[in-house]
């Protein structure tokens, strides 16, 4: 970075003497105190501004020679994934910085997505910041709200505060879901949470093809541009504010948060990036395994003596599988390989624009490959539709099999079977979810800056992804603050890695970390690790008593991959360890432990606040689009009715009425030729459709649709029928239901369906969807 000062706050009394009043030196910024306070303006004597000098404009800098920072974070990848840890895929990007950075082996997560991201972003503990899990399971009780405090001001704040420009781009998942709606409040989206500018989706997930975008908390439509991805719109969009901020403030350091959708499900990909792998996965996922391993020891990223931990029982070998389950399991691990390089190529042109404008020497660049191990919510055959896990609906091979040439288009919303997660995060058992495992957290990171490495290679410290924020800071040449917008601040809980940075073989000082998701639980200290397993990925029913778990011990200084359980050989080290968790856990707010998982996706149940409030009835009006399913009129398992009052045009109406969900599930009430029309898409699977025989009147009209639930459990069917001013025009059976979501993604919309359709054959987006006609009230009764 070009010269940069403190800031302008120097007042001397030669200059202003003269003109009747005494100026002493101002102090230095109290920088522990945010925002900076600014100085007591001077009084003056003098009648004419012609005949007096104004006082030196008070200006935040940051400190000189602050550098850039810019934090790359990809979504559900483990450790045995990436080739830059031994893994089968190719990350060139990641392995250009390594090269010439430093390898952390030894770095964790909480293992999941938005317990990671917060702990990030405040370098305080997951629970600490309300996000036990992600935001959409969140509780009543205090560590799961899903409300971040003010009191945890995430490091874009502080630097943001401390002369830097700051931008987020991609994913978010850090906001709770009912501040969502337009309705607010905005508190904790982006950028009320440090950030300038924000690009990207607020949820976990997007279609990669079609994303719902905001620019900052305005929901925009994406460019069009021949093969648009998001993936590469969010990079685009990266580099034009980093370009442009440099162009125009070249003194003034920036901080990007560059947190890509991929590769999270929907595994999204062109397919020509899939192809690349073709063949390659056919020796199945022990055997990549094997060969993980044996590239991992080689390149010295794990230690010689590392076994490769068993393969959970419930996972088949691949020797055993059937010929077609072989053949579709490959072509999954393709397409999820295609995504992951697809994925660093982008972020290796973002590293092209740093080296481009001269910038790259001095930005100091946290490559995180991976909030989380990779995911296993595919089950064990993978998933033509993720939702289908979200609302326990099971799919087979022959289900899946006709798909496969579609896999990763946007035709399909796929994630992998199971064995491939484990596959990619070894040398290690388990995965994603799976916090008492290292599977589940421990994630490869890359450290590139130039100007503040001096010794490359690996580093094998203990560190956790709360040490980030406090390496910012100390690399920068900030205190901590006390207080950040007149709030008092609670300690970070991380530790700085920056002692590692020139020294390798320095003694690591993050000695003491807890873990602990969904039940899964751990402990590390000094070396000793104690664990309890409470529950696979894919086990979404009740589970055994917390009470009944049992804990395993091990000594990862001579135990890389978890394989020895000395347990039975030192009980009083493990009861010392059990001990030490039921600590930190009353500290940080992790009791008491909530072990469900899609039931919490309920806020009744959960007992978390729903915008809704338990409201029977929702008034809307054209222009409402955009509606996540967390903010809108919860229809699932329920009789209906939909009232929609509007103005046909001559000619007839075309377009939607009131839609929710998408491609992927969802229903719409719409109109086709002058017909209205009524569709449910079961999960993409099958679709329910009711429709008019003729075409309605120009003229105002009230069109209405009772959807008679059958009752007697979730997810159930019922009788649609259609309506126009009292007189019924069509009806059907719907056989069955989504009982727990339609989509991560996918809104509620009047008068238009954004992104994928519901109903096909009526066009796809805003524009093509759009109400032709002039609707003046939908009214939704949820009886």
């Amino acid at each position: 970075m070009k010269s940069a000062f403190i800031y302008t706050t120097c007042l001397v009394a030669a200059i202003f003497g003269s003109f009747g009043y005494a100026v002493a030196q101002q102090p230095a910024p109290n920088r522990e105190i945010l925002p900076l306070a600014e100085p007591e303006p001077p009084t003056y004597d003098e009648l004419d501004a012609r005949n007096a000098t104004p006082p030196p404009r008070f200006e935040v800098k940051a400190p000189e020679g602050a550098p850039n920072v810019v934090i790359v974070l990809i979504d559900d990848i483990g450790f045995g994934g990436p080739s830059t840890f031994g893994g089968p895929i190719a990350t060139p990007a990641l392995d250009a910085l390594a090269a010439e950075g430093l390898s952390f082996t030894h770095f964790h997560t909480t293992a999941l997505c938005s317990p990671t991201r917060n702990a990030l972003k405040t370098g305080r503990n997951h629970h600490q910041t309300n996000t036990g899990s992600i935001m959409e399971t969140a509780t009543a009780f205090p560590g799961n709200t899903g409300q971040v405090p003010n009191s945890v001001a995430p490091v874009a704040e502080m630097l943001r505060l401390n002369g830097y420009s700051t931008g987020a781009f991609g994913k978010w998942h850090e906001t709770a879901a009912w501040e969502t709606s337009v309705s607010g409040p905005f508190d904790r989206w982006p950028t009320h949470q440090g950030f300038d500018k924000f690009y990207g989706f607020i949820g976990g997930e997007t279609d990669q093809w079609y994303p719902l975008v905001y620019d900052g908390v305005t929901k925009v439509t994406p460019p069009q541009f021949d093969g648009y991805h998001f993936t590469v719109d969010m990079t685009n969009q990266a580099i034009q504010w980093m370009k442009a901020q440099q162009s125009m403030t070249p003194d003034k350091p920036f901080f990007m948060y560059y947190a890509t959708g991929a590769v999270h499900a929907p595994h999204h990909v062109p397919k020509e990036w899939a192809d690349r792998y073709k063949g390659q996965f056919d020796k199945g996922w022990d055997e990549v395994r094997d060969e993980t391993l044996a590239r991992q020891k080689e390149m010295g990223v794990v230690p010689q003596n590392t076994v490769l931990a068993d393969r959970p029982t419930d996972l088949s070998a691949w020797a055993d599988l059937p010929e077609d389950s072989r053949r579709l399991f490959a072509r999954q691990a393709e397409v999820f390989a295609g995504f992951l390089s697809h994925t660093d190529d982008q972020v290796g042109r973002l590293i092209d624009a740093l080296r481009d404008i001269d910038e790259l020497d001095n930005t100091l660049i946290f490559y995180i490959a991976g909030d989380n191990g990779t995911s296993a919510e595919g089950g064990f055959v993978g998933m033509y539709n993720e939702m289908t896990y979200f609302n326990q609906v099971t799919e087979s091979v022959d289900d899946l099999l006709p798909l496969i040439d579609e896999w990763g288009g946007p035709f399909t919303f796929p994630h992998m079977s199971a064995g491939w997660a484990v596959a990619f995060d070894a040398p290690f058992a388990w995965t994603k979810q799976v916090a008492s495992d290292f599977g589940g957290t421990r994630n490869g990171m890359v450290v590139h800056w130039p100007q503040g490495i001096e010794a490359p290679g690996i580093r094998t410290q203990f560190s956790h992804v709360i040490d980030v924020a406090p390496t910012i800071l100390e690399a920068a040449g900030l205190p901590e603050p006390k207080s950040v917008n007149g709030t008092v601040q609670v300690p970070m809980a991380g530790t700085s890695m920056l002692y590692a940075f020139n020294d390798p073989d320095a003694l690591e000082r993050h000695t003491t970390q807890y873990f602990e998701m969904f039940g899964n639980r751990a402990i590390y200290r000094d070396g000793w690790f104690a664990r309890t397993l409470h529950r696979a990925p894919w086990q979404t029913g009740e589970q055994k008593p917390l009470t009944d778990d049992v804990w395993e011990l091990y000594d990862t200084r001579d135990d890389f991959s978890l394989t020895r359980d000395l347990a039975g050989d030192q009980p009083e080290k493990l009861a010392e360890l059990e001990a030490l968790f039921m600590d930190e856990a009353r500290k940080y707010h992790v009791l008491p432990i909530d072990d469900r998982t899609v039931e919490r996706t309920n806020a009744a149940v959960a007992g978390r606040p729903d915008v809704m409030g338990g409201r029977k009835s929702l008034t809307l009006y054209a222009g409402m689009d955009g509606m996540l399913e967390n903010t809108f009129i919860n229809v699932k398992n329920a009789s209906v009715t939909i009232t929609a009052n509007v103005d046909i045009p001559e000619g007839g109406a075309q377009g939607v009425i009131l839609t929710q969900g998408g491609r992927f599930g969802g229903w719409s009430l719409y109109m086709d030729e002058g017909k209205p029309i009524y569709t449910y898409n079961w999960l993409g699977i099958d679709r329910y459709t009711v429709a008019a025989d003729e075409a309605l009147a120009a003229g105002p009209a009230e069109i209405v649709l009772e959807f008679a639930y059958d009752g007697g459990g979730l997810g159930k069917g019922g009788q649609a029928t259609l309506s126009v001013d009292g007189t019924v025009v069509a009806e059907g059976r719907v056989e069955k239901t989504q009982p727990l979501i339609f989509s991560a993604d996918e809104t509620a919309d009047v008068g238009l369906d954004n992104q994928t359709p519901v109903a096909e054959g009526i066009g796809i987006g805003r524009d093509e969807t759009r109400f032709t006609g002039t609707i003046r009230k939908v009214v939704v009764d949820v009886k």
